[in-house]
């Protein structure tokens, strides 16, 4: 039997996360997009919540998403958008736009890297950002997502 969907949360990974593990892993670590999925199954299960994992490589597919957690009445959205929290308008928009609480992830500090990796056009649109906990931060982001939405651990 499905969830209903008032009890799930959208994760959105955005351009190359399919490519974790493999991909500057002294910068994002040996982690796969699948063991990042796993932790956000499990950490949601753990809320009564469920996590519906998705990745893309494409900005209008994210939004594409996005509009669809609003459809189908998601309780939140944890969103790495990768490169494009730095460039995109449209997800900052969107995600504005379907008034469901969002939490944004970066795997790596952005704050240590590159000058224009500090600023987040995604993080505008979240009500909080984490950064640098590797793929723990997921785990953090759904905690705090829970907390936001009022929903508490099962026992």
């Amino acid at each position: 039997m499905a969830t209903p969907a008032t009890k799930t949360v959208y994760v959105l990974n955005g351009p190359n996360l399919n490519l974790l593990g493999i991909r500057e892993p002294e910068t994002y670590g040996h982690a796969t997009l699948a063991d990042v999925e796993k932790l956000c199954v499990e950490a949601a299960a753990r809320f009564g919540l469920t996590a519906d994992c998705r990745q893309s490589n494409h900005e209008g597919t994210l939004i594409d998403y996005i509009h669809e957690a609003r459809e189908k009445a998601a309780v939140g959205i944890i969103i790495n958008a990768g490169g494009y929290s730095h460039t995109s308008i449209a997800l900052h928009d969107a995600l504005i736009g379907v008034k469901i609480p969002a939490v944004e992830v970066h795997i790596s500090n952005v704050y240590t890297r590159e000058g224009f990796r500090h600023h987040s056009f995604t993080a505008k649109a979240a009500f909080a950002s984490l950064c640098g906990f590797g793929i723990e931060g997921y785990r953090l982001a759904i905690s705090g997502l829970a907390a936001k939405i009022g929903a508490t651990a099962i026992a």
